[in-house]
This record gives structure tokens, C-alpha cells and sequence, in this order.
């Protein structure tokens, strides 16, 4: 089953992620209270879907069951948890939090320990599919707690994902999508090497790719980027400065578990020319125009 039960949900934070996956939960039939920084944007998504608004995370957790969360980055989690108006006093004895932002695995585990001493719950659950995979309700989410947390959340988050796993303990979950980051920055670099090889090789772009495409360098990122690649179109994914802000939780848990990160950080260091060339708001792909850039075709 799918989340049949209806349930009394806050949603914190509607940016990009956080607004379809919190009208997949009202259309889904559950009680849904969000909260976002910006209010006009929790004002629109009202006008599109049924629920109510609260002014603060911590009267949008009032008697609710589970709080979900998508935000920025680690202060901005902190914040509508445990700052001054946070979510986490307010949360009734026995309530999941369920966290979907990318941050590092140590914030995790600092409120995990603050919900133990609250008699609430806590698992982190990032994301991977895009602004798509929001919308069309087909995310992985990649999920770390205690085993029966994860069981409570699993039909809630099955609503708007194709694939949802608990990898293991707090913080498994961000250290999965870690990988998941370290993996698309290897990979986007070597599809945008590629197309930089072809164009200067005097070949067509879009021929290569139909044929390299069906053999082992086959990609998601080569099947669904290359056209806009090629059109030299970025905006359609991932900015730049996320990328970035999670290649950093990335390098850094490198050097606390000892990993050797190589290709990461040499595809970070990509990324700070391109917010050099004023692309922080263009997506991953972007990778490519740097390529052209140095050649000075842009």
C-alpha cells in the first residue's frame, strides 16, 4: 500500500523539491500544514492544493504525526529544528521527523540525539531524482534511523518515490547520497569530456551519443543531459552552487573517514570556474560549457 491511512503532515520547505512532493501528499489525501521562509511561496502552493499554512515550523508541527523537511543546507535545518522557533519543542511524543535535505552526516546525528531526548523520531532520508523526479513522483530516497522509524515513514514515502531504502543507522542515509553526488560528479565530467572530444574530433555530437548510449557507457546523465548539452542549455537541473555545497560535505567526511577522493575534488575545483564564469544557477552539466569556454566558444 501506498500511504492509504490518512495522516496529519507538516511539510517544511517548498523549494524546487519541497513543493510537488508536498502536493503528492495532499493529493494522496493526507492533512497537510507547510511552512516555507518565504510565505508567497506557501500562499501559492495552497492556491494549488489543499491544506493550510503556519507561520513558524513550530506551530506547523502542532499535533501532527509526521514532519518532513526539505531545506538549503545545515544552518537552515538547524534553524527550523532547533532554532528559535523550531519545529522539534512542539512535536507531540512519538511524531517522526523526516529529514530530505542533503547535509552532512554530523547534523544528522546531533538531531537525532536531540529527538531521543525529546521522545520524538528521527530518520534522514535524502534525495535523488531532480526537480523531474519531485514532480513526477519518482525519487530515491536513500534513508537512515532506527529500523522501525523507517517502517512508519516507508508508506508515507513511498508516495512520491520508485525506489525507497534504509541503508543502515543514523546517517547512513546522507553518507549514501554522498556517493550518490560523488558519482554524478565523475560522471557528468566524463559526458562532457566526451562531447568536447566529438566537437573538436569534427563529429556529430548527437550520432555519438546514439550509439555510445547503448553500450556500457550508457548513463542517466548521458541519455537525459546530452541534448541540452549539445544545445548549450543549462538550466535544467541541479544548480552549480548545490552541486558544489554537496561535493563539500562530501570531501570533508573524505578526510574524516580517510576515503581518497581524487576525481571529486578535481571536478569541485571544475565547478568553482564555473561560478567564476557567473554559472552558479546553471546546472551540472554545465561541466561542458567550461569545456568550450577554454576553447573560447562558450
Amino acid at each position: 500500500m501506498r500511504g492509504n491511512a490518512m495522516a496529519k503532515i507538516a511539510f517544511l520547505g517548498l523549494g524546487v523539491m519541497g513543493y510537488p512532493m508536498a502536493g503528492h501528499l495532499a493529493t494522496a489525501g493526507h492533512k497537510i500544514t507547510v511552512y516555507n521562509r518565504t510565505l508567497s511561496k506557501a500562499k501559492k502552493w495552497n492556491s494549488e492544493f489543499k491544506g493550510s499554512i503556519a507561520e513558524t515550523p513550530y506551530k506547523a508541527v502542532k499535533d501532527v504525526d509526521f514532519v518532513m523537511s526539505c531545506v538549503g543546507n545545515d544552518n537552515d535545518l538547524l534553524d527550523i529544528t532547533i532554532g528559535e522557533h523550531g519545529a522539534f519543542p512542539n512535536m507531540k511524543k512519538g511524531a517522526l521527523f523526516i529529514d530530505h535535505t542533503t547535509v552532512s552526516a554530523q547534523v544528522t546525528e546531533k538531531l537525532y540525539k536531540k529527538s531521543q531526548e525529546l521522545g520524538i523520531r528521527f530518520i534522514d532520508a535524502p534525495i535523488s531524482g531532480g526537480q523531474a523526479g519531485a514532480e513526477n513522483g519518482v525519487l530515491s530516497i536513500m534513508c537512515g534511523g532506527d529500523e522501525g522509524d523507517y517502517k512508519l515513514a516507508e508508506p508515507i514515502l513511498e508516495i512520491y518515490s520508485k525506489i525507497c531504502r534504509r541503508i543502515g543507522d543514523t546517517g547512513a542515509g546522507q553518507k549514501t547520497k554522498m556517493c550518490n553526488q560523488i558519482a554524478i560528479a565523475g560522471l557528468v565530467q566524463g559526458l562532457s569530456e566526451a562531447l568536447h572530444f566529438a566537437e573538436k574530433s569534427g563529429l556529430d555530437g548527437n550520432a555519438v551519443i546514439e550509439v555510445i548510449s547503448q553500450g556500457a557507457a550508457g548513463s542517466w546523465q548521458m541519455s537525459n543531459r546530452y541534448e541540452t548539452m549539445l544545445k548549450n542549455e543549462f538550466e535544467h537541473g541541479f544548480a552549480v552552487d548545490w552541486m558544489r555545497k554537496d561535493l563539500k560535505i562530501c570531501l570533508d567526511a573524505g578526510d574524516s573517514n580517510g576515503a581518497s577522493l581524487p576525481v571529486t575534488s578535481l571536478v569541485d575545483q571544475f565547478y568553482k570556474d564555473i561560478q567564476k564564469m557567473g554559472g552558479g544557477r546553471w546546472d551540472t552539466s554545465s561541466l561542458f560549457k567550461r569545456l568550450r569556454a577554454i576553447d573560447g566558444l562558450n
